[in-house]
């Protein structure tokens, strides 16, 4: 975790394996875009999620023949899932005993008895709940009430459930109250983190396509984290929900907060670059995702700022002529040419990764 950054410490609580709240690092999550009931196709997404690196994955179960398909899915499948339930809460103790965590929608679980049956069942089974508030769907007195979604229509909602919550003596849960609107997510967030002291689930809803949606949930998570506020995040793109796990590990990198696989210092390139910056740093990202092992790579097209940024990076390479200049460990390491420059830094990426296995393996097998 950034030294800068304060977080308020919440209640711990433990969605399958992976803690959430406390001082626990913040996780990453996504949810499958499949047909639930395509089980094999379900299955091969959350993989991928997973190598990717997600922490959680969220499953929508909207009817019993998905609720019977998570099960299955459950079987699987290693990674915690949470299952997504709307309307029928029926579904959702269908799945009680299989789930990792239920995810439910106050504005449309219905009556206080059906959640207290939904309270049982995650007694019962040990699970906890993430009580998900969202601006498209407020109860109605709500939206009479405020005439629009707010922040404080989302809170009010949210203080709802945990009334419900606590008069059933259940603190087994998280909390989400997201809008596609950066102002009123973010300030519904700062009011309930001031109220209650539950792990609280961020992100920017429907923030919208790959690049719009990325700058979203960036301003918006972002300012979150940097408050101290967030413990698990999802970043929701009309995209690959892979490239949600990405962004959601640029954000928390970006941050210092959590750090995997290699991060990538880059100059904008311009006319005095001594090689094509651009096309390196896109080549070398896409050969280097595989690597979940903390690097810091520095790609700098010239002698401005790159023996600078080189040295401060576990490898980094200057642009120069005749020969670009290869920092490793902050010293000058080899000269190499622009006609095999990405080769020859994907080599020096993986050597380095593999020396620090090494190492870290001596250094455990002596204590």
């Amino acid at each position: 975790m950034s030294n800068w950054i304060k977080r308020k410490k919440t209640k711990l609580i433990k969605v399958g394996n992976v803690p959430v709240g406390g001082d626990s690092p913040v996780s990453i999550q996504s949810m499958t875009n499949t047909n639930t009931c395509d089980v094999v196709s379900t299955i091969n997404q959350i993989n991928e999620l997973e190598n990717a690196g997600a922490d959680i994955v969220r499953v929508s179960v909207p009817g019993f023949e998905e609720a019977k398909a998570f099960k299955e899915i459950k079987c699987a499948v290693s990674i915690p899932l949470v299952a997504d339930i709307h309307f029928d809460y029926k579904i959702a103790l269908e799945v009680a005993d299989t789930a990792d965590c239920l995810r439910i929608n106050p504005g449309n679980i219905g009556k206080e008895s059906k959640v207290k049956e939904v309270i049982d069942a995650a007694k019962h089974n040990n699970v906890p709940i993430r009580v998900g508030v969202n601006a498209g769907s407020l109860e109605k007195d709500l939206q009479k009430k405020y005439g629009e979604p707010n922040a404080d229509a989302l809170v009010e909602s949210a203080l709802r459930h945990v009334d419900i919550l606590d008069k059933f003596n259940f603190d087994n849960y998280k909390m989400s109250l997201k809008a596609s609107n950066i102002e009123m997510t973010v300030e519904a967030y700062r009011k309930i983190s001031k109220i209650i002291d539950q792990p609280l689930h961020l992100g920017i809803t429907e923030a919208g396509s790959y690049r719009a949606g990325t700058v979203k949930s960036s301003i918006g998570v972002g300012m979150l984290l940097s408050e101290g506020i967030g413990d698990t995040i999802r970043i929701s793109l009309a995209s690959d929900p892979v490239d949600e796990i990405k962004v959601g590990w640029d954000i928390l990198k970006s941050l210092n907060i959590r750090s995997r696989g290699v991060k990538i210092v880059a100059c904008p390139s311009c006319s005095r670059q001594n090689f094509n910056v651009i096309k390196v740093v896109n080549d070398l990202e896409q050969r280097l995702e595989d690597i979940s092992d903390d690097i810091e790579v520095a790609i700098i097209g010239c002698y401005v700022n790159g023996p600078g940024e080189s040295k401060a990076a576990d490898i980094g390479l200057t642009g120069a002529s005749p020969s670009n200049l290869l920092y490793i460990d902050g010293s000058p390491n080899i000269k190499i040419k622009n006609d095999n420059l990405v080769d020859e830094l994907e080599k020096q990426v993986r050597q380095k990764v593999s020396d620090n296995k090494l190492l870290s393996e001596k250094i455990i097998a002596r204590s």
